[in-house]
């Protein structure tokens, strides 16, 4: 089994090839159709997100199902999934109380040794995935069967980015129609949250990134409207959009807390901001609490969109069907497990929205 190795913060991941361990009762064994290069990857390599090598890095992936565990009740051998970086063990407290995105065995599952390298040291899988591979093992609450024709490099991004994205709007933002919605950070879950506004109806959806392409990208997605936010009076043109008042949600997708108290500025009183972006472990968000608290506006986490997994995915697959949810847009490139760190280094440059590992 060939796999991209993660051996140490900011040096090149390593495509070896791996012997895999037996799977468990619980486990499930895919054969990866695509894995899409998330910015949760990139945050690993950089030291952003603490793990300790060595590790098969991925998260986001589908494949077919070629091999069950004897517990294993939902699914079977020739089954398409979708891989899930937060498990469903449908279980425990959270998953219960419909909070699977919080579910309990998330920990455990993700520090299971899966492999183990040439030199004969055991290699865990990110998120107890590990996806930049030709196979990986899981545990049967890491995957959510799916019946249908779309290719893999498609549903691969319903593992992560595009789930977080639609969660983002409708689960965790409730997002009505009319509403006035920025998003901070054009890249594949901000193009998705664009994407998701756009479906509840939101009445004016301003793309704010950096890169030119990626606005005008979003304009296409759905957006009516594009920001620079290098360039002078961005708060200023919010309100000339929103009657002076802000909007109604602003969405922070880059992952930097900075960005947090800029989101909130955009805002009006009653207003929300929502963190989606992964900040770095070390990361702290600092904001003036008197305004803050004088405006009632409120500060939601989209931990995964909020999303229930069993049930989000499938609904994505059916819009995506419908010609509703625009999955292909968001594949900017698709590339073989050799080429990772290209992949890595075009997520981190901004020059793609995703790229998809085809093994």
């Amino acid at each position: 089994m060939r796999a991209a190795v993660f051996t140490g913060i900011g040096q090149p991941l390593e495509v070896l090839d791996l012997e895999p361990l037996a799977p468990g009762p619980s486990d499930v064994v895919v054969a990866v159709g695509a894995s899409g290069v998330c910015h949760s990857d990139l945050s690993v390599h950089t030291g952003g997100r603490p793990l300790p090598p060595p590790a098969v890095l991925g998260h986001e992936a589908a494949g077919t199902v070629v091999a069950v565990g004897a517990d294993v009740r939902l699914v079977q051998p020739g089954d398409r999934v979708v891989t899930t970086f937060i498990p469903a063990c449908g279980a425990c407290f959270w998953c219960i109380r419909g909070e699977s995105h919080l579910c309990a065995v998330a920990f455990d599952v993700a520090g299971t040794p899966r492999a183990t390298l040439p030199d004969g040291r055991q290699a865990i899988s990110y998120l107890g995935l590990g996806t930049f591979a030709e196979q990986t093992t899981v545990h049967e609450a890491s995957v959510v069967k799916v019946s249908t024709d779309l290719p893999d490099e498609q549903l691969a991004l319903l593992g992560c980015g595009v789930t977080t994205g639609i969660g983002a709007v409708l689960r965790t933002a409730e997002v009505r129609p009319g509403d006035a919605v920025a998003v901070l950070g054009c890249g594949g879950v901000g193009q998705a949250i664009v994407q998701a506004a756009a479906l509840a109806g939101a009445g004016r959806i301003i793309a704010i990134d950096p890169i030119e392409w990626k606005r005008a990208a979003a304009l296409t997605a759905g957006a009516t409207d594009q920001l620079d936010p290098t360039a002078e009076g961005t708060r200023e043109a919010v309100l000339a959009l929103t009657e002076g008042r802000g909007v109604d949600h602003a969405f922070e997708v880059t992952g930097l807390a900075s960005v947090v108290s800029d989101a909130l500025a955009l805002t009006r009183r009653g207003g929300g901001v929502v963190v989606v972006g992964m900040p770095r472990h070390d990361a702290q968000i600092a904001f003036p609490a008197m305004p803050f608290f004088a405006e009632g506006k409120r500060v939601l986490v989209a931990k995964y969109g909020g999303a229930q997994v069993r049930r989000d995915i499938p609904t994505a697959v059916a819009l995506a069907e419908a010609g509703r949810l625009d999955l292909a847009s968001l594949v900017s490139a698709r590339l073989p497990i050799d080429s990772v760190n290209t992949a890595l280094g075009a997520i981190a440059d901004g020059e793609v929205i995703r790229s998809v590992l085809v093994p």
